[in-house]
């Protein structure tokens, strides 16, 4: 059998678990908006069955199909059969990688991002030019093309490019008198080049509870977009300059501030490597002290509440999928926003749903994206509040697009700072 068929071999009685009952067609936001079977987990692992059966083939057809997914979790999360379609499904991209190889665009991405010191200087030439291609809009972290970009929708919203990437706004070490230990701050790609302001928050956050923090100037993408697209073989080498870069730095504890990151850590990396008794090792010595930046705060850290000021905003929360389905967090999020003074948390109805981002989803995908996130921002508008919270760069961005898109003035905010804003009133800092 050949390589890219060994793949799906290997699954081939966890695919055989679907009793096709259809429960992921009442969650998979996708198919809620298409209505194609195809679109959903029972279809796809239909389609991975009679590739097996040899009643198709891996074709363009099959690689657009598995493409066609958030990897949100939801399916997986449903079935009263326990398969876990999301980590199938993604079987069923690396078979395709096999098969037919990355599509050109992913590849030529992929090639930049791989090569770190062309990505870095890539991406602070964007932020030192960005205006000239990108217009700034009247809100916070928001702009537009000025001109048509191929592959990039007109009406959509981004955020700027940082003109200066977080990591080269600090020291390696940022010390704090006296501290009670260390922590490595794992930035990656978004909060590093675009979002420096959640970056900036955890580390006022850690340093207002005397957490000295280390910020290793050598950290990479953490590989879950390179993983994600099928391509394993890259992701390992991301994985293993990350794995050596960390544990060089003899850190206490490694914290993330995306759920996405986070779960690269704690569960992505050692399975990469459960092959390799080495480096398996060192990833489970990693991902056993590696915590997304809520969980850290209030499971580990129990962080300082008696110098908190008062945020005076009424604010709702949106739970990544990977925080909510894969983390399994989300109470934590919400135990630092309850314990801010003067700050009101209301509710949406559904706040686990998929805001549809979904990482370079909503890029290839962005009509479909739009109609999700629609859903998630017409959730948002129930609850009347001022602010959204969330724990992802990705969905804040996204979530930001759709706040536009529907004329809304809400702001987008990561948890953490919310929380450096209470610790600067308190300190009766603006």
């Amino acid at each position: 059998m050949s390589e890219d068929k060994q793949l799906l071999e290997d699954v081939q009685d966890a695919i055989a678990n679907c009793m096709k009952c259809g429960n992921c067609m009442e969650v998979c936001p996708v198919y809620k908006e298409l209505n194609v079977e195809s679109q959903v987990a029972r279809g796809k692992l239909a389609l991975m069955e009679a590739v097996l059966t040899g009643n198709t083939e891996i074709s363009a057809n099959f690689d657009k199909r598995m493409a066609m997914c958030l990897s949100c979790k939801a399916c997986a999360d449903k079935c009263p059969c326990g398969v876990k379609a999301d980590e199938l499904i993604l079987r069923g991209r690396q078979a395709a990688v096999k098969m037919r190889g990355l599509h050109p665009i992913k590849k030529n991405v992929f090639r930049l991002l791989s090569n770190r010191t062309l990505f870095d200087f890539t991406l602070r030439m964007a932020g030192l030019f960005g205006p000239l291609q990108m217009k700034k809009l009247p809100r916070r972290m928001a702009v537009m093309a000025r001109f048509p970009i191929p592959g990039l929708d007109r009406k959509r919203v981004l955020a700027p490019f940082a003109a200066t990437p977080l990591l080269s706004q600090y020291p390696t070490t940022v010390t704090v008198p006296n501290p009670k230990m260390k922590v490595a701050f794992f930035a990656g790609c978004t909060i590093n080049y675009v979002y420096t302001d959640i970056g900036q928050s955890v580390i006022n956050v850690l340093n207002a509870n005397d957490v000295e923090v280390i910020l290793p100037p050598m950290q990479h993408c953490c590989g879950t977009p390179v993983y994600m697209s099928g391509d394993v073989e890259l992701a390992k080498a991301f994985a293993e300059h990350n794995i050596k870069t960390f544990t060089e730095t003899k850190a206490d504890y490694i914290v993330a501030a995306c759920g996405s990151c986070a779960e690269a850590f704690k569960k992505e990396y050692p399975e990469l490597f459960h092959n390799d008794k080495k480096l398996s090792e060192e990833a489970q010595q990693l991902a056993a002290k590696t915590y997304e930046i809520s969980e850290f705060l209030t499971d580990v850290l129990h962080f300082r509440k008696d110098n908190l000021g008062t945020v005076d905003t009424a604010v709702t929360v949106h739970d990544p999928c990977h925080m909510a389905r894969g983390l399994r967090i989300t109470k934590q999020p919400r135990e630092i926003l309850n314990a801010i003074p003067g700050l009101n948390l209301v509710e949406m109805k559904e706040p686990a749903r998929c805001c549809g981002a979904g990482g370079s989803f909503s890029l290839a995908n962005y009509e479909i994206s739009r109609k999700i996130n629609d859903r998630k921002i017409a959730d948002i508008k129930t609850t009347n509040t001022d602010t959204v919270a969330t724990s992802c760069g990705s969905c804040r961005m996204h979530i930001n697009d759709g706040l536009v898109q529907n004329n809304m003035n809400q702001d987008c905010l990561h948890v953490v700072q919310l929380l450096d804003k209470a610790y600067q009133a308190g300190s009766g800092k603006k």
